[in-house]
């Protein structure tokens, strides 16, 4: 089995793979602060509790945007379940050509990101993952990464109003079914959420034009997805566990 892991600024996702399948899944907070010990029981608490022998385990690779996190993270992996991980870089082999000034300044979660949505959907393809920040890339039909941009989060967008305003109170993220609103926290739900929606939309429609890619599948990851598009009429794609995905896709490469 495959240990893989995806480590966020908000949280950490935790995959275990058995051959192609991923049949667990934990989540856990990204707090830089804890210790390897500390870790590494809360992740052999999620493999008990699922009914996993750690023996079973032969890899294990990790993902991060949090540097900050890694030694108490690497050394945990190592410590408790005997196995040094592999650790996603721009210089491993990617199956991609990052086209950019400095490859290795590129977030190692875009990159998983592009490298699924290439092997499982086909390119061209905009790619967008929905988290404490949104970001929109695109992978050409010569496995480029040619281009992406970074916007602020759904949630990241609600937090800085409500902390920036005495009277607005916390509401709910939800898709609006209607652009009527009556009372202050259905406007700000509109606000908020319309305000991303009508982002993606602008988006997608100048990257198609902008780099004639009409036909470019759009791929949508992470929880906040399910909110821009509850429908499916914005995506053609909608996969929650894409950046997992790409993480086993480049052990496999990189073993």
């Amino acid at each position: 089995m495959l240990l893989v892991i995806d480590v966020g600024n908000t949280n950490m996702v935790l995959g275990l793979y058995k051959g192609d399948t991923l049949i667990k899944t934990w989540r856990m907070a990204t707090q830089f602060l804890k210790t390897a010990d500390e870790i590494g029981i809360t992740i052999n608490s999620f493999l008990q509790s699922g009914g996993i022998n750690m023996k079973d385990i032969k890899g294990a690779i990790i993902a991060s945007v949090v540097p900050t996190i890694m030694y108490s993270l690497t050394h945990s992996i190592k410590k408790y379940i005997g196995i040094e991980p592999m650790i996603v870089s721009a210089d491993m082999d990617l199956g991609i050509t990052i086209v950019r000034d400095n490859p290795r300044e590129c977030g190692v979660d875009r990159i998983v990101d592009i490298v699924a949505a290439k092997e499982l959907y086909g390119t061209p393809a905009i790619v967008i993952d929905y988290g404490t920040a949104n970001t929109f890339d695109v992978v050409n039909e010569k496995n480029e990464f040619i281009t992406g941009f970074i916007t602020a989060g759904i949630k990241t967008c609600a937090e800085e109003l409500y902390s920036r305003s005495a009277q607005l109170p916390k509401v709910e993220l939800v898709s609006p079914d209607s652009i009527i609103a009556k009372d202050t926290v259905k406007s700000l739900q509109i606000g908020i959420v319309a305000g991303r929606i009508g982002e993606t939309i602008g988006i997608i429609s100048a990257l198609k034009e902008g780099l004639n890619i009409p036909h470019a599948k759009v791929v949508a990851t992470g929880g906040l997805a399910n909110i821009i598009d509850p429908k499916r009429e914005i995506f053609d794609i909608y996969d929650p566990t894409l950046t997992l995905s790409g993480i086993k896709i480049l052990y496999e490469r990189n073993k």
